[in-house]
């Protein structure tokens, strides 16, 4: 695909979403995505509301956030709290971490359940992403989850919070492309570090991309501006 740099900036998000993230850290953030023009900054929901207002004068920047980052396992009672005070500080995408344990367990309808009450108090002007941490998965799993979170009614499957480790498994999200059926967007996540990386990725048809911001900054740069 021929593109230049700030038409590649549109695929990404960056975030800042480690425990050491400092108001600071943030700021910075939110700087260089107004130099580049990414189209989403991420960071831990105490600092939305802080977000929303730094990039209020970037209408083309979405605030980003998660909920139940970043093990899923919150009650959903919590998720949902969590949701509503995300949409009171003005979040635009908001990331869910869907129950992985109770979907390895083969609880896939109340997974399923929990995410769909959180969708359906979220305004259709907020972008929904589920996050499958697809790197503990099996394939099996894999192909369930692909159609679980379709079900879901979510705008994208994302496929990790990043705080798993493991490097970027092309052919896996390859896989998830071909289960979804263009019936929801990718968000590949977690261990995209390269041009190379997102060049094959995007072959591939994914939609968006959660990257660092030193490898976003980085990959952006090879492209012509």
């Amino acid at each position: 695909m021929v593109m230049n740099a700030k038409e590649a900036a549109r695929y990404i998000d960056i975030s800042a979403v480690r425990s050491q993230h400092t108001s600071r850290d943030i700021l910075e953030m939110a700087d260089i995505a107004k130099q580049y023009g990414f189209i989403n900054v991420h960071t831990l929901p105490c600092w939305t509301a802080y977000v929303s207002s730094l990039i209020a004068d970037r209408p083309d920047i979405y605030t980003g956030a998660p909920v139940g980052f970043p093990g899923g396992g919150h009650k959903t009672e919590t998720k949902l709290l969590e949701a509503e005070q995300l949409i009171a500080d003005g979040v635009d995408e908001m990331d869910i971490v869907m129950n992985i344990g109770k979907f390895k367990d083969g609880r896939d309808e109340d997974v399923l359940e929990e995410i769909k009450r959180i969708i359906a108090i979220t305004p259709d002007r907020i972008l929904t992403k589920v996050i499958v941490e697809m790197n503990v998965l099996n394939d099996e799993e894999l192909d369930r989850v692909c159609a679980l979170v379709i079900r879901s009614g979510a705008d994208f499957i994302k496929t990790g919070t990043g705080w798993v480790p493991g490097p970027v498994d092309i052919s896996r999200i390859q896989r998830v492309k071909e289960r979804t059926h263009g019936k929801i967007k990718t968000k590949a996540a977690g261990g995209v570090r390269t041009r190379d990386e997102f060049d094959a990725l995007l072959a591939i048809g994914v939609e968006r991309f959660g990257i660092n911001i030193k490898s976003a900054v980085e990959i952006v740069k090879t492209f012509d501006s």
